[in-house]
Order: structure tokens, then sequence, then C-alpha cells
């Protein structure tokens, strides 16, 4: 009984791709958990943000209120200097 190399080199290519198909259908399966495990950490990270929300806004209207505030003082004291200046100018020129 003799082996043909042809028959040989099938053999091995089939058993490869066999051993390929096995490996591909496990990264599959393995690929499928770690997307539904990301889904539901993606999902606790969506609820946790979302209760933080007001929080944030809270913040924002808080900032808002301090930069009117500071902007109307500085324009204030902007607008005394200004004046003061003026006036000395007024009294030089004269």
């Amino acid at each position: 009984m003799t082996v043909d190399v042809f028959d040989l080199i099938n053999a091995c290519f089939y058993l490869a791709l066999i051993v390929l198909i096995i490996v591909l259908i496990v990264l599959g399966i393995k690929t499928i958990q770690t997307l539904g495990k990301v889904e539901r950490v993606v999902d606790d990270i969506s609820k946790k943000s979302s209760k933080l929300d007001g929080v944030f806004n809270i913040i924002d209207g808080a900032t808002d209120m301090v930069a009117g505030f500071s902007d109307t003082i500085v324009n204030g004291i902007t607008n005394g200097v200004e004046f003061i200046v003026n006036r000395k100018k007024g009294k030089k020129n004269e």
C-alpha cells in the first residue's frame, strides 16, 4: 500500500482547515461574550452620567452667574478709572 504525496498534502490541508474553523468559532463566541459585557458597562456608565447631569447644570448656572457678576464689577471699575483719567486730561488741556 503506497501513499500518494498529493493525498497526504490534501489530508494536511483539510486538517488545517478544520482546526482553523474551530478556532474561528471559538473566537467568535468569545467576541460575542465580550461585546455583551461592554454593552452592560456602557449602559451602566450612561445611567450614572445621566444622574450627574443635574449637578453639572447647577454648576454651569452658578459659573454663569459668577461670570456675569464679575463682568459687571470689572465694567464698573473700568468706567470709574476712565472717568478719572478723562477728567484729569480735561483739566490739563484747559
